[in-house]
């Protein structure tokens, strides 16, 4: 079952969910981010993901 649209996670969490995802806050940016991945650190800095399209 996939997870939500709207699904968050931090850097350094797995990735929940083969997608689109999007820094919550400023400033943003998007990735591609696969299932069972590691979630990234954007400018250096450990941020919250949120899902927003599936893959």
């Amino acid at each position: 079952m996939k997870k939500p649209i709207g699904t968050t996670a931090r850097t350094g969490e797995i990735c929940p969910e083969s997608g689109n995802w999007e820094v919550v806050g400023s400033p943003t940016t998007t990735a591609p981010i696969a299932k069972g991945n590691r979630m990234p650190p954007f400018g250096a800095k450990a941020v919250t993901w949120k899902l927003i399209r599936y893959a």
